[in-house]
C-alpha cells in the first residue's frame, strides 16, 4: 500500500515538470518575422533555443543596390570574414532559456540588416502569435517585433515564385496562417 501511494505522489510531482518541457517547446517551429520578409524556424538543441533565416521574400539584392541580382549576403557583419554569408540559413536568434511563463530569454537576436547583435526576450502570447524584443542593456531601451506562426502549404511553393527558401527547406510551403496577411494589420512588425 505505501509503494503504491509512493508512486501516485511521485507521479504527481513529476506532471508539472512534463508539462514544462511542452510549454518550454512551444516556440519549434516556423515563424513570419514582422512585415512579412522573411520566416524564421526556431529549434532546440541542449534545452536552449535558436533560430536561422530559412526563407526571404526577396532573397536578391534590388536594382537600386549596388550588387544587384546577387543573393543577399551578411555584408554588414563586423566580422568582415563573415560578410560573404548567405542570409538564407543563417542563424540569429541564439542561445534562449526558457523561463516559465510562456517566456525565453538570456538568447540574443542579430540584425543582419545592421550587423549588430542585440540581447534579446520571446514571449509567446498565443499559440500562433510571438513577441520579439531584441534591446541593448535593459529590456526597457528595445524594440518589439511581432511574429506570426507560420502555416505552410506544398501546393504553393515560393509564393507564386517570389521568393527563395533556405537549402533543404525547399517543397516545404511558403503560406501564412489563416488571415494573416505579411505587413499588414497586427505583427506588422512596427514598434509597440
Amino acid at each position: 500500500m505505501r509503494t503504491l501511494l509512493f508512486v501516485a505522489l511521485a507521479g504527481l510531482a513529476l506532471q508539472p515538470l512534463a508539462q514544462g518541457g511542452e510549454e518550454a517547446d512551444a516556440i519549434v517551429g516556423t515563424w513570419v518575422t514582422g512585415g512579412g520578409k522573411s520566416r524564421v524556424e526556431i529549434t532546440k538543441a541542449r534545452d536552449r533555443y535558436y533560430g536561422k533565416i530559412t526563407w526571404l521574400k526577396e532573397p536578391k539584392y534590388p536594382a537600386e543596390d549596388h550588387e544587384a541580382g546577387k543573393e543577399k549576403r551578411d555584408r554588414e557583419n563586423p566580422d568582415q570574414s563573415k560578410r560573404e554569408r548567405p542570409i538564407l540559413g543563417l542563424g540569429l536568434l541564439n542561445g534562449f532559456e526558457y523561463e516559465g511563463k510562456n517566456t525565453w530569454s538570456k538568447g540574443t537576436i542579430y540584425d543582419p540588416e545592421n550587423g549588430k547583435t542585440y540581447k534579446c526576450k520571446m514571449t509567446l502570447r498565443n499559440p500562433k502569435t510571438l513577441h520579439v524584443r531584441g534591446y541593448v542593456g535593459i529590456s526597457l531601451i528595445g524594440r518589439t517585433t511581432v511574429w506570426h506562426r507560420y502555416e505552410g502549404s506544398k501546393e504553393e511553393k515560393n509564393d507564386k515564385g517570389a521568393g527563395k527558401e533556405a537549402p533543404g527547406r525547399e517543397g516545404k510551403g511558403d503560406r501564412l496562417g489563416k488571415g494573416d496577411k505579411a505587413g499588414k494589420g497586427k505583427g506588422s512588425g512596427k514598434k509597440e
